[in-house]
């Protein structure tokens, strides 16, 4: 076999960061082998649709929104917490949709969002030394829990299955309907001014809405008004697991893909548990979701993960921070994307407020050298976390808006452009960041603080982001007429 052939397995002869140890690997042998024999989450025909959206936002004619938890619970697996959690995303795309004039790109950090890198493997509970919580998918966050248990892996399945089955019946019964007079209740918005700006939005949206039913452009025919593209999301972090959900696709045949053109791919069966097909006729798939990326503790040119995401079809993220080199990064685009395919890799950058222009400029200088067209996403959210006098975990409303609009201004500046928003976000109302319309400060932090994991922006907070950004790209327009 040549040095740099790839399989599903390759990534073993790599050195590995933010692995986990287990008591007894033929326990984790089984429940790896029980998964490889489950059924796909996804199919290939959605991650290929998925890549043919990206290509659109990576070349300028689509904006990609991600967003969810930092990492999900396993008790987030009801409907209550997925509709929330759906219905904010569908708002902000359809504010981001006006503001922008241009096609949204739904990604939810759902179904499989269940492991979390830590800086440590071990943390210090009431004095006591104990291992770090790693996510519902390897240890409980109950101290007396922290014993990494192979079964969980089982039951992420089991519980990303449930997620991605109750999300399609929403979407097919109407959830994403944008005729939904009570989506748009602003009551939360304290300062006048704001919810003038807001509701001024709003008219307008409900306007436009009106004149399309008069014209008969909301018959049901017109089903891009009623049900939308969500994809699934989450870092690949446990490769066992990724592994196990990697299925080989047979190829398309030779000149069968024009005949699809404005149609949706059939399903075509993976494997296993069928017979394996010979490597020239397939394409590996992560069938586990649509959309997986690499965090910024385990992006090492020469590490298991990047080896690991350079063979699968999916599209692929790559968090970029302070720390990579510029080129490095270009290094990390010529592995993952060496057929310059546009939107095949997505670059998360995630500097801080106080650190973008410091950085970010070099990489998008030094990705502009090259062939590559990589879909520029701004992750606001984790370079602006402090902690709050009460002790809490916070972010700042600010430092996120700062973040963003510097983000926007700078590749505009570099000929470049700004093409999605990376969020950690919920669609409760928690209060964990601070600022926003409401006006949170840091005495409000506990009075319903309740993530586990980094602070989230609160349903209200995550539609103040939308319309702030939707403000920006309003008056570029304005100032293009």
């Amino acid at each position: 076999m040549a040095d740099n052939a790839w399989t599903p397995d390759s990534w073993r002869s790599k050195p590995i960061k933010q692995d986990v140890v287990y008591d007894d690997p033929k326990e984790l042998e089984a429940v790896v082998g029980r998964v490889a024999n489950l059924p796909p989450l996804v199919s290939s025909p959605e991650i290929d649709r998925l890549r043919a959206q990206l290509k659109d936002v990576a070349e300028g004619r689509a904006f990609l929104l991600q967003g969810g938890d930092c990492a999900e619970s396993f008790d987030y697996c009801n409907p209550t917490a997925i509709e929330d959690k759906l219905k904010v995303l569908l708002q902000m795309s359809l504010v981001l949709l006006w503001g922008m004039r241009l096609p949204i790109v739904r990604i939810a950090r759902m179904a499989g969002q269940y492991a979390k890198p830590r800086s440590s493997p071990y943390e210090t509970v009431n004095g006591e030394t104990i291992m770090s919580y790693r996510g519902d998918n390897v240890n409980s966050i109950d101290p007396a829990c922290r014993r990494p248990d192979p079964q969980r892996l089982l039951q992420a399945y089991f519980h990303s299955a449930s997620t991605v089955n109750f999300v399609r019946l929403l979407l097919d019964s109407g959830f994403a309907d944008i005729h939904q007079p009570e989506a748009w209740d602003l009551g939360h918005v304290r300062n006048p001014e704001i919810r003038r700006e807001y509701q001024s939005i709003v008219n307008r949206l409900t306007d436009s809405l009106e004149f399309m039913s008069v014209i008969g452009a909301t018959s049901s025919q017109a089903s891009a008004l009623n049900t939308v593209d969500l994809y699934t999301s989450h870092e690949a972090l446990l490769l066992e697991y990724e592994q196990a959900l990697t299925r080989a696709v047979p190829k398309p045949l030779p000149g069968s893909e024009p005949a699809l053109a404005g149609r949706k791919r059939p399903y075509e069966p993976s494997t296993p548990p069928r017979k394996a097909l010979a490597p020239e006729l397939c394409d590996w798939y992560n069938l586990s979701a649509h959309f997986i990326w690499i965090g910024d503790r385990t992006r090492q040119l020469d590490g298991a993960h990047v080896e690991y995401f350079r063979g699968v079809k999916n599209p692929v993220g790559v968090k970029v921070g302070p720390t990579m080199d510029p080129a490095e990064l270009v290094r990390a685009l010529d592995i993952l994307d060496p057929d310059f395919e546009s939107g095949r890799v997505t670059l998360i950058t995630r500097y801080g407020a106080a650190k973008i222009a410091d950085f970010l400029p070099a990489h998008v200088r030094a990705v502009q050298e090259t062939r590559h067209r990589p879909v520029w996403c701004c992750d606001p959210c984790h370079g602006n976390t402090t902690t709050a006098p009460t002790g809490h975990k916070t972010r700042s409303f600010d430092a996120i808006i700062s973040e963003i609009t510097s983000s926007i201004s700078i590749h505009r500046e570099l000929g470049s452009r700004l093409s999605g928003v990376h969020l950690e976000l919920t669609g409760e109302h928690v209060t964990e960041c601070t600022g926003g319309s409401q006006e949170l400060s840091h005495s409000d932090l506990p009075n319903n603080y309740q993530t586990f994991c980094d602070p989230r922006l609160n349903y209200e907070q995550s539609l103040d982001i939308a319309f702030k950004i939707a403000k920006v790209y309003e008056s570029e327009r304005e100032e293009n007429n």
